[in-house]
């Protein structure tokens, strides 16, 4: 039994130093699209006196809402760096936070009902579940202990 723990701690430690290694590199490469996101939005500024006033809100609103949504990844991949696992509201807040990006990208589009319908429910139903996560959190549960 005692060789059996030895080999499992050893693989246990070799998955952790592996994934530390890969998450990294994943968040070295999250840095970098946050900045290329940045300095993109920066150059499309340029667009405000050569196009129509509303093709330049419209990209310079997607671009942002695409920024905020890698910085909410970047936020997931902390955590898990930091805590050793994924919070459920980072999750949600991501793809919120993607799912808005795409409202605000049909915005300036004509869009079925049907498909407004859709992305409405979606939204709705990720901050219910949001909520609900918040509420019955690992970490209220064991403040009310």
């Amino acid at each position: 039994m005692l060789k059996y723990d030895i080999v499992s701690d050893k693989v246990t430690y070799f998955f952790e130093s592996a994934t530390r290694v890969l998450l990294s590199f994943l968040i070295l490469a999250i840095m970098s699209g946050i900045l290329i996101g940045v300095g993109y939005t920066l150059y499309d500024l340029r667009l405000i006196f050569s196009s129509d006033f509303h093709d330049f809100f419209r990209r310079l609103l997607v671009n942002a809402l695409t920024v905020l949504a890698m910085v909410e990844v970047f936020r997931t991949a902390l955590a898990y760096f930091s805590e050793g696992r994924v919070k459920v509201t980072y999750i949600i807040d991501t793809v919120i936070v993607t799912v808005l990006t795409e409202v605000m990208a049909f915005w300036y589009r004509d869009m079925q009902w049907e498909k407004l319908a859709m992305l409405i429910s979606l939204v709705l139903s990720l901050a219910v579940v949001r909520v609900v996560a918040v509420r019955f959190s690992p970490k209220q549960a064991r403040e009310d202990l």
